[in-house]
């Protein structure tokens, strides 16, 4: 009935017990296990980061497709659908164009939907006068 584009596959892992400290720079897809101090930006779209229950991300998360089940302290950038499963814990402003959020998750920090697509310019509309 309704269809998914297919999620790029994910071709880097930051395994469990794995501590990284800097910003972390990828295409397609990424799951982190493990902990990140900086940032996690995709390279490329359409790209996917997952954010599992026993990881720890310490900066700003910026993908299309973002899942968090773990723990983010910044804010969350997904450019098309932004899923937040029930054990996620995320501390920063969340952007997104689709949001799914599962009972048990928490967001402390403001839910920012993406600006509708501009429209075209509609003329102005005048009132019709009784003057003649």
């Amino acid at each position: 009935m309704f269809s998914r584009k297919k999620p790029p596959p994910i071709k880097s892992l930051i395994a469990q017990g794995t501590r990284v400290q800097g910003d972390v720079l990828f295409a397609d897809g990424l799951r982190v296990d493990g902990e990140v101090i900086g940032d996690l930006r995709s390279s490329a779209e359409p790209s996917i980061v997952v954010v599992s229950e026993s990881a720890k991300v310490e900066g700003a998360v910026h993908a299309a497709h973002v899942i968090v089940n773990g723990t983010v302290e910044g804010p969350v950038h997904a450019t098309e659908l932004l899923e937040v499963q029930p054990k996620a814990r995320i501390t920063g402003n969340v952007h997104y164009k689709a949001l799914e959020m599962h009972q048990g998750a928490v967001i402390a920090g403001q839910l920012c939907p993406a600006a509708p697509l501009l429209l075209e310019e509609k003329p102005t509309l005048k009132l019709a006068s009784n003057a003649q």
